[in-house]
């Protein structure tokens, strides 16, 4: 402004010495040369006239001059001038008073060249006049002898230029200025185009003189712009009464200012001098932003400067004054957000500015804010720190217009910085530390119908920023179907917070959650509206009870259940690789797909060390004990293939054992397949137990009851570590050779065994039943008889064959063709298995080769036969000979063991009378038929005299059991001896059971 008003000075000295030499004028070089010479001596600068100069007299005195230069170095402006115009009154000629009626610039360029520091030129005479900035005194003085009617500029262009910074330009000025008279109003109008910005303002006074006798006078400025430097402020005005102080500030007193639709009283203070100084206060009752958060303004939009022309804007226009300035607001509103008791102030000194938020009341707390910048820079970095204690979230998002499914109050306490005025900018360089957190608030799950289900709240939870090239770490407890939930998020915040396309792009993130019944991790990237890529890792002790307490089913059979790997999860599908699933303790590897259909569509492809169909499908598989506790019954698991109802799917499985509880085969290659709620797995050729097996499973889910369908074949397996791991039976040996066609139905594992039906054929050889020496028996039976039997481990019947074919009906299976075929004896047999009971109910019957010493043809034992009995459990079963029926037919039993050869004649019968023998004494068995016989004759009674009853009585037939009369039995002790089963036996029968054991 000083130079603009310098120059307007040198162009009114221009008019008046024009009028001053017209008379001496000779010619028109001369003129241009005289006028150029005078006015550079009179302004210090150098002024040419290189154009035609032309004068008038009448009706006011003239000048015209086209082409018109400018130059002072000293204060380091150029001008150019197309045709400069000037007029005074006549009566200027003879008064003191210069009266200039017009002085016209038309296309002026003016430049001006900023030195560097240190190159200011020292006004000449070492005047102060203009050193101090205002340009006041200089007016004031030239109107105290000069009347201005008008100065104008039509199509002005004024160029700034520095080493520092690019070119800078105002066109298409037009200027207006009058001041007619000290004593009348001084105003200026003028318009110009900075950029793409257009500007209009006007700058009255009332009166200059009141200013200089310190008086009160009316000012008043109005400012508008096209487009608007920001939403709702379009235009700018303000008015008051200012007052010259003392000390040569300008002071403003209950002035009013109206920003857009805002309102402000206004106290200003202006400090000229070389760095002039504003202090401004503006206070409002009510301050509504509403209309500057409008993204769109309400003026014309020009076309946008091309990017290789674009300038930065930059804040370097503040970097010429000082100022401070606070505004103060009794209310404030942004949208639907009010706030009260708003102060915010600002400060610029030498190029630094800073503003600060000191308090801002909003309904759930409050706000504080503080930034700083470097006016002076060409891109400016701005830095600061936000706080507030409790915002409502709710109110908040009214300022994106958007409502959002979080309530609560949002706590801040983070500093940040950024670069420059375009968002863009800001977007690109934004940065921000501290903490971030949500108090007593709480989230609304999408797509969940349940109401119980989508609410998670949050009594407190923090994200806390190092930076935003860091992540971003969210931890805290949420609370869910009042339940605790851990969480522990991480989250690229620059992504986040800055935008970008959450929809295209995802957010990279870390997350961790952990819930009394399960944890969930992820480490991928997650995108709008619900995919994810990334590995996944989660685990449940019981699935059932999870997904029963987030109100699903489907899964009654699944307990424990973790899966780890990467995953590709969409809308309507996931896929996995280089994943490990666990599914009830089954541990498998693999890759595979789902598809979100009805029913759940599954290709997968897996690895497993051991596949346990048992464990698998929530059965337990059979766990067989040394030794059952007696009537004990088998453990009982549910069975539920439900789940099959919810899944079509394919599986491709590679196992190195593959099973059922404690039976494997393997390695097994093979495919699972379920469709239709039922399950199909086909077992090719596979080892078994050192020989081979194909089988092939059905498993029915369609019905409230399952069911299965089993067939196989077994070739070559060792049965004793089969029927071991099968049913806790480990008293049989050999080669095994099996086929099985077995269906049932239950929903435990014991209720399915009680259904089975079907039939099985197996065969053994080469093996042992353990347990009992058939031949020995025979062999040792006068042992036997004094000392009684005793199972023995170590003790085998060898055979080269064993065989038998079963019918299976109520889950027990009944035989009546076992065939044993053996060195030294031959067997046939009947009995039957309860599956279901898990309990054995065999009899064998031997028959003897011709010599107990080696193969002989086969001899009869009726009369003397020594059934073999296989009872109990299948872990702990009994196995003994059953020596019964020797009871049947004592005189035929002991004509077959003399038959045999054994020495009956020299059996210890006194030992066992008299309680030598191991079976004690058989005074009580005999009572006092053999008391008396032995007191009357005191003779040893042989063992036919025993087995006969007394005495000897030679014309008395052999004593026989009628053949209806059952056989007694026998039954064995835990230790394996027999007792007696009826206490009303003979005295022969309770001798003959005395002698056995």
């Amino acid at each position: 402004m000083r130079r603009f008003i310098l120059c307007l000075l040198g162009v009114a000295a221009l008019a008046v010495t024009a009028i001053a030499i017209l008379p001496s004028l000779i010619s028109s070089d001369w003129m241009r040369a005289e006028l150029g010479r005078q006015l550079s001596a009179a302004t210090g600068s150098s002024i040419a006239f290189n154009g035609p100069v032309k004068l008038s007299a009448f009706p006011y005195l003239a000048v015209v001059a086209e082409n018109v230069t400018l130059s002072a170095e000293a204060e380091g402006i150029t001008a150019e001038f197309a045709e400069v115009a000037g007029s005074v009154a006549l009566s200027s000629l003879w008064s003191d008073r210069l009266h200039i009626k017009q002085i016209a610039l038309d296309r002026p360029v003016i430049v001006f060249n900023a030195k560097a520091p240190g190159d200011a030129t020292p006004a000449p005479g070492g005047g102060d006049e203009t050193s101090s900035g205002d340009p006041l005194p200089a007016l004031v003085a030239f109107l105290e002898r000069s009347a201005i009617e008008s100065v104008s500029i039509t199509s002005g262009t004024f160029i700034r230029r520095s080493a520092a910074n690019p070119e800078e330009v105002v066109a298409d000025v037009e200027l207006t200025l009058t001041a007619p008279d000290i004593d009348d109003a001084f105003s200026l109008s003028a318009s110009a185009r900075i950029g793409e910005q257009s500007y209009e303002t006007s700058f009255t006074i009332s009166t200059l003189r009141s200013l200089l006798a310190r008086q009160p006078a009316d000012v008043t400025l109005t400012l508008e712009a096209d487009p608007a430097p920001a939403p709702g402020l379009t235009n700018f005005e303000a008015s008051g009464q200012v007052t010259l102080n003392a000390n040569g500030s300008y002071q403003i007193r209950g002035g009013e200012v109206e920003a857009g639709e805002q309102a402000f009283g206004l106290n200003a203070l202006f400090v000229p001098g070389e760095r002039a100084r504003f202090l401004v206060d503006l206070e409002a009752d009510r301050l509504d932003l509403t209309p500057f958060m409008d993204a769109t303004a309400e003026t014309s939009q020009s076309v946008a400067p091309a990017a290789d022309t674009a300038k930065p804007a930059n804040l370097q226009f503040l970097a010429g004054f000082d100022a401070d300035m606070s505004i103060n607001a009794a209310a404030l509103t942004l949208g639907e957000i009010s706030a009260s008791d708003v102060s915010f102030s600002t400060a610029l000194k030498d190029g630094k500015l800073t503003a600060e938020l000191g308090h801002l009341g909003l309904d759930a707390g409050s706000v504080a804010a503080s930034v700083a910048t470097d006016v002076t820079a060409d891109d400016p970095v701005f830095r600061g720190r936000l706080a507030s204690k409790g915002l409502d979230i709710a109110k908040l998002s009214a300022l994106t217009g958007k409502t959002v499914p979080l309530s609560g109050a949002l706590t801040i306490d983070a500093g940040f910085a950024f670069r420059g005025l375009d968002a863009e900018d800001i977007r690109n360089t934004a940065d921000l530390t501290g903490t971030i957190g949500l108090r007593d608030a709480a989230y609304t799950l999408p797509g969940i119908a349940d109401e119980t289900m989508r609410e998670v709240k949050a009594k407190k939870i923090t994200a806390r920023i190092e930076s935003l090239a860091k992540p971003v770490r969210v931890a805290g407890r949420l609370g869910w179907r009042n339940k605790p939930v851990d969480v522990d998020l991480q989250i690229p915040a620059a992504n986040t917070m800055l935008a970008g396309n959450l929809a295209a792009e995802g957010v990279p993130l870390r997350l961790q959650v952990k819930m009394p019944d399960a944890s969930l991790s992820l480490d991928g990237k997650a995108a709008l509206p619900g995919t994810y890529a990334g590995k996944l890792d989660f685990s449940t002790a019981d699935l059932s009870a999870f997904l029963a307490s987030l109100r699903q089913s489907g899964a009654e059979s699944i307990g424990p259940l973790a899966f780890n790997g990467h995953v590709d999860a969409g809308t309507t599908s996931v896929s996995f690789q280089k994943a490990t699933i666990s599914v009830n303790g089954v541990e498998g590897a693999g890759s595979g797909s789902v598809e979100f259909a009805t029913p759940l569509k599954i290709t997968t492809a897996l690895n497993f060390e051991e596949l346990d169909l048992a464990r698998l499908s929530g059965a337990q598989g059979p766990a067989p004990q040394a030794k059952a506790a007696k009537g004990a019954e088998p453990a009982d698991a549910p069975l539920d293939l439900s789940s099959l109802r919810s899944i079509d799917a394919t599986v491709q499985l590679n196992a190195q054992k593959l099973g059922y509880g404690k039976v494997f085969a393997g390695p097994v290659a093979t495919s699972l397949v379920v469709s239709d709620g039922v399950a199909s797995l086909t077992l090719p050729e596979s080892p078994f137990y050192g020989g081979h097996v194909v089988a092939s499973l059905k498993a029915d889910g369609t019905q409230p009851e399952p069911s299965i369908a089993l067939q196989a074949s077994i070739a070559g397996a060792s049965a004793a570590p089969l029927l071991t791991d099968m049913a806790g039976f480990k008293y049989l040996e050999g080669a095994l050779k099996a086929r099985f066609d077995v269906t049932g139905a239950g929903g435990t594992t014991r209720t399915l065994a009680k259904s089975l039906q079907g039939t099985a054929d197996v065969a053994f050889s080469d093996g042992a039943i353990r347990g009992i020496d058939i031949a020995d028996v025979y062999n040792n039976l006068v042992n036997l008889m004094s000392s009684g039997f005793k199972q023995d481990g170590s003790k085998a019947t060898t055979f080269t064959e064993l065989a038998a074919s079963f019918a299976i009906e109520g889950g027990v299976a009944r035989t009546e063709d076992i065939k044993l075929v053996g060195p030294l004896v031959r067997m046939s047999g009947n009995g039957a298995a309860d599956l279901a009971e898990r309990t054995l109910n065999f009899r064998l019957e031997p028959r003897l080769v011709a010599s107990l010493q080696g193969q002989g043809a086969e001899i009869s034992t009726d009369g003397i036969g020594v059934p073999v009995v296989v009872e109990g459990t299948f872990a702990a079963p009994r196995i003994y000979p059953d020596l019964s029926d020797l009871l049947k037919n004592p005189d035929a039993a002991l004509a077959k063991l003399k038959d045999f050869g054994l020495p009956i004649d020299k059996l210890p019968i006194g030992d066992f009378i008299n309680g030598g023998g191991a079976g004690g004494s058989v005074k009580d068995l005999l009572g006092g038929t053999l008391n008396e016989a032995l007191e009357r004759d005191e003779q040893q009674l042989s063992i036919e005299e025993i087995i006969g009853g007394g005495t000897p009585k030679p014309d008395k037939a052999a004593v026989e059991i009628p053949a209806n009369e059952e056989p007694a039995t026998a039954e064995q002790s835990e230790n394996g001896t027999e007792t007696p089963a009826n206490e009303a036996d003979s005295p022969m029968e309770s001798l003959f059971r005395k002698l056995l054991r």
